[in-house]
């Protein structure tokens, strides 16, 4: 559940926006190599958060309402999975909680949800975008072929 294709197609239309005053679905699609009928439906769900705003018409196309500096990742990606989890059931009744209170697993997934969600508030996606000098050590030494679990 943790991120889908969803979140990563909503991250990708913002990124396209992000220095135009409006682009047609179309051009949003080509740039961002997103298929159109979804990318309506994720278009949608991001004006509906006032994120994007859809001008209708000849000279129609989406544009950003928000500034970058004011989204963060968090913002987009919750614009489209309002039900964002690290597991199900961060959101819904755990089975295994009891009369003597939460489930460990459960206690340590809300923490790592926490965790996951602070990350995600922590800079805004200008400040993300306009990182020419990221550098992410602990990035290339992470092996994406291994699961943590």
């Amino acid at each position: 559940m943790l991120f889908t294709r969803e979140s990563d197609y909503a991250i990708r239309i913002v990124r396209a926006l992000k220095d135009e005053e409006k682009l047609t679905i179309k051009t949003i699609c080509e740039r961002e190599i997103l298929p159109e009928a979804f990318a309506y439906k994720i278009i949608k769900k991001l004006a509906k958060s006032d994120i994007v705003e859809i001008k209708r018409g000849a000279n129609g196309g989406y544009s950003l309402k928000k500034d970058l500096n004011e989204l963060t990742l968090y913002d987009v990606i919750i614009a489209v999975e309002p039900d964002f989890a690290v597991m199900e059931c961060i959101n819904n009744f755990c089975s295994r909680n009891g009369a003597n209170g939460m489930c460990k697993v459960h206690k340590e997934l809300i923490y790592i949800q926490n965790q996951v969600e602070m990350l995600l508030k922590r800079r805004s996606l200008n400040e993300i975008l306009e990182d020419k000098d990221f550098d992410c050590g602990e990035c290339k030494s992470f092996d994406t072929r291994k699961s943590i679990l």
